[in-house]
């Protein structure tokens, strides 16, 4: 997400940059680190983004050096000396002072203006950096954010499995189940264990390199604030590629051009060559007098001094104009696929809220109320919550694609989508 003035990205998980709280954090979440914290951190001091303002610096002073004029010229010249006759000594001398200037004809303005268009590109370069650390650090937040979830959801299935065990022992004691029954619950109540410190260490790890985007390597926070269930709306296909001509690559692309032009104008300047003038005042030795001296060289064109720079920057602004046009390409292409995955990730967590676990809550629901009533099993109690458990981690991965393909689709189109939804 780029975190400016004009602009708020990733509208799908973001929570309050630009005044609207599109992910709220879930009840049962720890406290935690937002979005937006990371996300403005990182802006604010990614090591990434440091070197952008020492390289606009130097961009900025290539300006400055651009703009100064050539240096005139002092030149003293003597002539009719130590040559024979009257010329014999200094008898005959004559002292030439004069100052000499270089007329540019407009070298310089072009110089200026292809420094300038220099800094452009890397204030732009800059920008597109800004908002790939952003949709990084959302990327980042987001994984971290699943392994929360997908650890809530293992610690309900220990709790679960546990319950299992004990029943499975008490039957087992009873004489009514094999004792194999138990020990196969007691192995799979183990493995869930280990799925849950894998998801332990996976979160400890995930929480490390979010902070990393800061520059932090011993991060001040243990847990992520944040709902997966709150997702972004559906957009129209083609209301996207309308705003396609946004996209960081391609502005930057623009910005390349302009200053590949720029390069084609002064090359082609420079292959004009530039005036001398001098002006002066020379002393007759003789006489001991005194006379204005003034003179213009002008050289003389018999060839193109520049046509190898003139060819080089041509073709450099082809390529550049040529990459433009596949980039477009390639940037439909993503879109259109990546708008495909957000559909299908939104019809399957649709599935899964409307239509999937309220189908198996109903049916725990039901289970549960006749197991205590002695018409059904703790068993077919175990197995529809631990359906119904399955069906959540799933639906966990369903709103975590959907997040991802808004946060690529945003991050291709370089505006926010609209985020609305219901948990």
């Amino acid at each position: 997400m780029l975190i400016s003035p004009a602009r708020c990205l990733y509208a799908g998980i973001l929570l309050i940059m630009c005044g609207s709280p599109v992910l709220a954090q879930s009840s049962a979440a720890p406290a935690g680190i937002t979005l937006d914290s990371a996300i403005s951190r990182a802006l604010a001091n990614s090591p990434e983004l440091t070197t952008f303002g020492y390289q606009i610096n130097a961009r900025q002073g290539d300006v400055e050096q651009a703009g100064l004029r050539p240096n005139p010229e002092l030149i003293v010249s003597i002539e009719n000396a130590a040559g024979t006759g009257e010329f014999a000594g200094t008898d005959g001398l004559e002292t030439t002072l004069s100052i000499g200037w270089i007329l540019e004809r407009n070298k310089r303005q072009y110089r200026v203006n292809a420094a300038m268009a220099g800094v452009s590109a890397m204030e732009v370069a800059a920008e597109s950096k800004r908002q790939e650390v952003a949709a990084q650090t959302a990327r980042l937040f987001l994984d971290s954010l699943v392994v929360q979830q997908r650890m809530e959801l293992l610690t309900y299935s220990v709790a679960l499995y546990e319950a299992e065990v004990e029943f499975a022992r008490k039957r087992v004691d009873a004489g009514r189940l094999p004792r194999m029954n138990l020990t196969r619950s007691q192995a799979t109540l183990e493995m869930v264990k280990l799925d849950l410190e894998d998801a332990e260490h996976e979160l400890r790890t995930a929480i490390r390199r979010l902070a990393a985007q800061w520059g932090e390597l011993q991060p001040d926070f243990t847990a992520i604030s944040g709902d997966l269930r709150i997702l972004p709306q559906p957009v129209d296909y083609d209301e996207l590629l309308a705003r396609v001509e946004s996209n960081p690559e391609l502005l930057q692309n623009l910005s390349e051009s302009a200053l590949r032009e720029a390069e084609l104008r002064l090359a082609q300047a420079v292959a004009k060559p530039s005036w001398r003038v001098t002006a002066g005042i020379r002393r007759h030795e003789q006489t001991d007098d005194v006379a204005l001296v003034a003179g213009v060289i002008v050289p003389l064109a018999t060839s193109d001094r520049n046509q190898g720079g003139i060819a080089a920057a041509r073709a450099r602004l082809a390529v550049t104009n040529a990459e433009r046009e596949a980039l477009q390409i390639r940037l439909k292409t993503q879109l259109f696929a990546l708008h495909q995955e957000l559909l299908h990730s939104l019809h399957q967590s649709g599935a899964f809220r409307d239509e999937i676990i309220p189908l198996l809550e109903s049916v725990e629901a039901d289970i549960q109320q006749a197991h205590e009533s002695g018409r059904y099993s703790y068993r077919e109690l175990w197995t529809v919550q631990s359906e119904l458990v399955e069906a959540r981690m799933a639906s966990i991965e369903a709103n975590a694609n959907a997040h991802r393909m808004a946060i690529e689709i945003e991050r291709l189109i370089g505006a926010p989508l609209s985020a609305a939804g219901k948990p």
